[in-house]
């Protein structure tokens, strides 16, 4: 990068109390809810549902990175919090760097992959049997496998496993090459290397290029998410006009309604990251640090970065509410949901039942 040569001249990133203080409680939040909801999600899932539909599939491998990425939120809440006096040669800042990392982008490449199978595996069964007054040209475009029953799981179980392949090995290359030649020693106002610093907030050359290219696949699923749900509007408009009426309708409605889910998951958790991430290089890559800062200048970067910092929060986020959205998406699921909260809720009741007897027999016994 044309500006890093400079780079030693601004000593360490700044915190304000949002990075420190307030990242590391919704961070710490997102665990405590996003652990147990997706435990209990997959649970549901592969427990109790016998027979496992496309989109079963696909949520299945969603709830897995979700419970991986979780699982991680401790440790960056404890990195947000320690900030610039966590050593960089520090074991713990070590793993935050070459293992908390690869762990959150693969989990964003892959919702948004998995998510956008979702819609087009909803989509392909919304046209599959049109009442419009002519075919979808979407049936030439999409695989036949999105339309055929037998073939649709033994799909999703095959993209499913190219996904993960794909965004593992791509992730992880970026991660050995980001370490090798990236990563810096940057230090604070006392000498010190430290972990919250340009070097792995901003990067090199390398990861902006890989930054680029998973922003530019983001839009590339985003678009196709985009294309579908018109075209389901569209679809349904003709369906409507047409002369034959049916109960499709309401799986038109149902479908309509998964694919808004996902579409609405994409943009408020998604799409913020991604445009920022894009206007985020252009300025590391444009702007030109002064040659004059004292060691107890904060990096013209810092305000910057903690902008990026929230909305990757806010991306990571999805993996705590992405329960809701099974229950939204899938009947099976929010069936078997709604039995175990019930059977929860009648076993709670039995307990204070029999804990308001046990208290009122004592309470007899003592009045004897």
């Amino acid at each position: 990068m044309a500006n890093s040569s400079h780079a030693e001249h601004i000593s360490f990133l700044c915190q304000t109390s949002t990075t420190s203080v307030v990242l590391p409680i919704v961070y710490s939040i997102m665990s405590f809810t996003g652990l147990p909801g997706n435990a209990i999600s997959l649970w549901v899932f592969m427990r109790k549902i016998g027979i496992k539909t496309s989109t079963h599939i696909y949520l299945i491998n969603l709830g897995i990175s979700n419970l991986l990425l979780c699982l991680t939120m401790p440790f960056q809440a404890v990195y947000y919090s320690l900030g610039t006096t966590w050593e960089q040669h520090n074991t713990m800042c070590q793993m935050a760097i070459n293992g908390l990392t690869p762990v959150i982008h693969i989990n964003i490449c892959l919702g948004v992959m998995i998510l956008s199978w979702v819609a087009l595996s909803r989509f392909a069964s919304l046209i599959q049997h049109s009442h419009a007054d002519r075919p979808s040209r979407w049936l030439k475009v999409l695989p036949g496998a999105f339309f055929c029953r037998k073939r649709q799981a033994k799909l999703a179980y095959a993209l499913c496993i190219i996904t993960w392949a794909i965004v593992a090995i791509a992730v992880s290359s970026f991660v050995v090459l980001y370490s090798i030649r990236a990563a810096g020693t940057v230090k604070n106002g006392k000498g010190d290397e430290v972990c919250y610093s340009v070097a792995v907030e901003v990067g090199g050359e390398g990861s902006h290029v890989f930054a680029l290219v998973s922003i530019s696949l983001f839009f590339v699923f985003f678009l196709l998410v985009l294309s579908a749900y018109m075209a389901v509007i569209r679809h349904i408009w003709r369906s409507k006009r047409s002369a034959i009426i049916s109960d499709r309708q309401r799986v038109y409605a149902r479908v309509f309604r998964n694919i808004v889910v996902i579409k609405v998951v994409l943009v408020v958790c998604l799409l913020p990251y991604h445009i920022y991430k894009a206007i985020f290089i252009h300025i590391v890559n444009k702007q030109f640090w002064p040659t004059s800062a004292t060691t107890d200048d904060c990096h013209p970067l810092s305000m910057y970065v903690e902008v990026k910092s929230i909305l990757l929060c806010l991306a990571s986020l999805r993996c705590s509410t992405d329960p809701i959205m099974y229950f939204l998406l899938d009947k099976t699921f929010r069936k078997h949901a709604l039995s175990l909260l019930r059977l929860l809720t009648n076993a709670n009741d039995s307990q204070s039942s029999k804990s308001n007897g046990v208290q009122l027999s004592q309470a007899t016994t003592g009045c004897r």
